[in-house]
């Protein structure tokens, strides 16, 4: 018994004495969490540099844009062919997609040889063979005939400008085909499939192998958005937001970058880690100074590293006795198989003596130890080195997120990740321990490249088929040039109809004489009331006005309006209104002080009287179009129109008087209250009428009424777009199909949601907080659909609006006989305030419907306070002017 123990002793002491030798040796390649978290730095930086326009050019790390802009969603279905073309051999595959929600996929596949001649030969030859190869696996399949999307993933270094296309940059492995590169090898494989007539097949796709990886585990799992491939090489692909892709335009969604991290270190980035062991196997290499970081990591070099390393300490006398053999002289003797097999628990000093062996070797039990420990160190590093890195990318996700943890999957695949019995777990350990907030997912891939590329063109079969349908709805909101001309055309013709005395009574649009007859003329001066009722608010102001200064002070307080006197008799609000007027003019010290009175009230109302306890004169009832029109006007005379773009919508201008019918006389103008929200009430503008807008009209409080003003007013935008998110999902385009019940709520969608989701400086991350907010669970692509809904429904807003406007601009002109007439727009309203659209392109369409009309638009302030209180000075000089005549 004491001998077991005291051989157990031996043995641990002389484990312990070899492991500290091999340490001592290979110090340098023993890498600290403060080296780690280094590197990791490092390559974030690196990513930085090749994701910039103007630094990639002489960046290490490539991050090529794939064109790959969507992840599999679980709905994607059909049959699809996929070719793998970058080995020995290459694989063709059908790949069956079940229905929507089973995620169940079938594969048949059939390889076929890549003779020399063939790879090394004609460019042309090579992709006439692949085509043949394919048409050979249609047939045996019976998939002649059949119309069949196609994925290719071609493991070559390709330039890409979109998913269905990639240019040779260069050959690698033992492919030469003459005069292919600097060429795009998908039109190259289409030209030779078409030699075929029975083979309809369209490459949807273009992959490379890390990429396939990412797809196929995200088919099984949604929250994958990164591949990494350890195998003979390294790469990893991870999915970057469009915003930070300075290769790519635009700025929605994500795109998946392949990174090409094989390259990192190639600019001389990681020198200091790099060991003398390295440099030899570099200047050694097919390539020396290139693919640095993947001769630290990948299977093609992890076995000549331990033979380099082996030799060197043999050489030193510290292994097999001094002793060496040719074949440990002969570069490739020990692969990458042969360290996993001494890696192997338990088996493993067994296998490292019976490989040592077949090298010639006689190798000590110390010697089998410490040999074993230089694979563990050599392994160990590669997974820290590949730790490093993806932990790069995570953080880059999670900062792209903005979320405190990080939960997503990393798709693995490749030999070395698949047969070393350590390397996943030490890679999985040291990720979660530089990225202590991720929490990491990590998924093998089956048959990840061909499987991939099928699930690449599914997604991209699926996003074409949802593209077309999402476009067939938004195509209802665009209206062409001539469909303008025509609403322009037809408020034309509401406009005289509602002037005219005859069909005056029967207009939609009203033409109501607000008898305004005058603009400011900067001689307007004195002390004016201004009172402000429309909301659960009662506001009243006291303006005073500065002859010939143009200037104007305001002082107001608000009064509170309580529901029960909201709802309450006609003589109970009235009396509260009297209230709240002796409270300001107390308030003010003017109690008794004679006061001219503007009126902004913003309901229909036929006569009143409030002026029983003050000495105040009611000079003018307004609406706020018109008071609207009035501010502007003070400040600029060439204001004659008025404009609401908010919660509703209308507009006031100056007509002549010789046009009113229902007004008696025909010297000076009058400003006209159009109510134009009522155009379209008779059916003149049906033809361009959704299905949607006619929802929201049969929910609303008036149907068949003010139908112009819901389709361009905040109050009802929102609800349009409810109601197409509703139809998209329900055909399952939007939100998986899952309608949550805060959609069904009517007037859920507010238009300020509208206003933030188009705002170009808000990030889709922001839109789908807006999303979730509201119930909806909305994954990127949906976000951009959302975005481009909304965006589809104001700009149709905007360009009614700059019809409609149009219609008025012109006809001023034409009244006065201009050739051209330079006017001033005063423009109020939420809509037009605050949507980051809408002003431009109302703007752009009057210019284009106009173009003789020189049309600048003021932004009115306080045009319902101090408009009142304008009208009220107006009017008093008009009275006292007449009184002196």
């Amino acid at each position: 018994m004491f001998a077991v123990h005291l051989m157990a002793f031996y043995f641990s002491k002389l484990k312990e004495d070899q492991i500290k030798k091999v340490d001592r040796f290979l110090y340098h390649m023993r890498l600290s969490d403060d080296t780690l978290l280094d590197i990791m730095r490092r390559f974030q930086a690196e990513m930085e540099k090749g994701l910039a326009k103007d630094t990639n050019p002489t960046a290490a790390v490539k991050m090529l844009p794939t064109f790959v802009r969507a992840i599999p969603d679980g709905s994607e279905k059909g049959e699809f062919l996929s070719l793998d073309l970058g080995g020995s051999k290459f694989r063709v595959l059908k790949v069956q997609v079940a229905e929507e929600g089973k995620r169940h996929v079938q594969m048949e596949s059939q390889f076929y040889p890549t003779p020399s001649e063939v790879i090394r030969g004609n460019g042309t030859e090579l992709f006439e063979y692949v085509a043949d190869c394919l048409a050979d696996f249609m047939k045996t399949k019976g998939l002649k005939h059949k119309k069949l999307p196609l994925g290719f993933t071609f493991s070559f270094p390709c330039r890409q400008t979109k998913l269905e296309e990639g240019v040779l940059i260069s050959w690698t492995k033992k492919f030469k085909a003459r005069g292919v590169q600097d060429t795009d090898v998908v039109s190259r494989l289409t030209k030779a499939m078409r030699r075929d007539k029975d083979m309809d097949v369209d490459i949807l796709a273009l992959v490379n192998d890390t990429v396939g990886t990412m797809m196929t585990c995200a088919y099984d799992d949604p929250h994958c958005e990164v591949g990494v491939i350890i195998g003979t090489g390294t790469n990893a692909c991870y999915m970057e937001d469009m915003s930070n892709i300075d290769l790519v335009e635009g700025d929605e969604g994500r795109m998946c970058i392949n990174t090409e991290w094989g390259a990192f270190g190639d600019d001389g980035a990681l020198e200091d880690i790099r060991t003398e062991f390295d440099r030899e196997l570099d200047l050694g290499s097919l390539n020396p100074g290139k693919q640095l970081f993947e001769k630290m990591i990948s299977g093609l070099y992890l076995g000549e590293l331990v033979r380099l390393i082996l030799l060197k300490m043999a050489k030193a006398g510290l292994l097999f006795g001094g002793e060496k053999s040719s074949a440990l002289h002969t570069k490739g003797k020990i692969e990458t198989r042969h360290v996993a097999a001494m890696e192997k628990y338990k088996e493993g000093l067994a296998n490292t003596r019976e490989i040592l062996v077949d090298l010639g070797l006689e190798p000590s039990e110390a010697d089998c130890i410490a040999v074993q420990h230089v694979c563990t160190i050599v392994s160990f590093r590669s997974a820290n080195l590949c730790a490093a890195a993806l932990a790069a990318i995570l953080t880059r996700l999670q900062e792209n997120k903005k979320v405190e943890r990080l939960r997503t999957t990393v798709g693995m695949d490749g030999t070395l990740y698949k047969i070393h019995p350590q390397y996943p777990k030490r890679l999985h350990k040291v990720v979660r321990k530089l990225v202590p907030s991720c929490d990491v997912r990590f998924l093998l891939s089956e048959s990840g490249s061909t499987k991939g590329a099928a699930m690449v063109t599914a997604v991209a079969s699926r996003v074409q088929a949802q593209r077309k349908q999402i476009d067939k709805v938004l195509a209802l909101f665009r209206l062409t040039r001539e469909q303008l001309v025509d609403v322009q055309a037809k408020m034309r013709a509401e406009l005289e109809y509602g002037l005219k005395k005859k069909s005056h009574a029967l207009a939609t649009v009203r033409m109501l004489p607000t008898y305004v007859c005058g603009l400011p003329d900067g001689t307007e001066k004195g002390k004016f009331l201004a009172l402000d009722l429309g909301g659960t608010n009662f506001r009243v102001l006291l303006v005073k006005i500065r002859s010939g200064r143009r200037s104007v002070r305001m002082y107001n307080k608000i009064f509170a309006i309580p529901l029960g006197i909201m709802q309450g008799t006609g003589e109970e609000l009235f009396d509260h209104i009297v209230q709240c007027i002796a409270d300001f003019l107390d308030y003010m010290g003017l109690k008794g002080a004679p006061l001219p009175l503007g009126f902004t009230f913003s309901f229909p109302c036929r006569q009143m009287s409030i002026d029983k306890e003050f000495d105040l004169d009611i000079v003018a009832l307004v609406n706020d179009t018109v008071g609207t029109m009035m501010t502007c006007g003070y400040e600029d005379p060439n204001c004659e129109i008025g404009l609401i773009a908010g919660t509703g919508s209308n507009l006031c201008y100056m007509e002549d008087m010789r046009n009113i019918e229902m007004v008696e006389g025909d010297e000076g103008k009058m400003c006209i209250n159009t109510e134009w929200g009522g155009f379209g009430d008779n059916g003149c503008i049906e033809d361009i009428r959704t299905r949607y807008d006619m929802e929201v009209d049969e929910g609303s409080l008036n149907p068949g009424k003010q139908r112009y003003e819901k389709m361009t007013s905040g109050m009802y935008l929102g609800e349009i777009v409810r109601q197409i998110l509703i139809d998209l999902t329900k055909q399952g385009l939007l939100f998986r199909g899952q309608i949550s019940e805060r959609l069904r709520t009517r007037g859920i969608f507010e238009t300020k949601f509208l206003s933030q989701i188009e705002s170009d400086r808000l990030a889709l991350l922001q839109v789908r907080r807006i999303l979730q907010e509201l119930g909806l669970d909305s994954t990127c692509e949906d976000s951009i659909v959302v975005k481009e809904v909304c965006g589809a429904v104001s700009r149709r807003a905007a360009q009614l609006c700059g019809a409609g406007l149009a219609a008025i601009v012109e006809k001023r002109r034409e009244d006065q006989g201009l050739e051209h007439l330079k006017i001033t727009v005063g423009v109020d309203g939420t809509l037009y305030k605050l949507h980051p659209h809408f002003s431009r392109i109302l703007q752009e369409t009057v210019k284009e419907l106009a173009p003789q009309c020189d049309v600048t638009f003021m932004l009115s302030e306080d045009g319902s306070g101090k408009g009142a209180a304008l009208i009220t000075a107006v009017a008093k000089r008009i009275q006292q002017a007449r009184k002196e005549n």
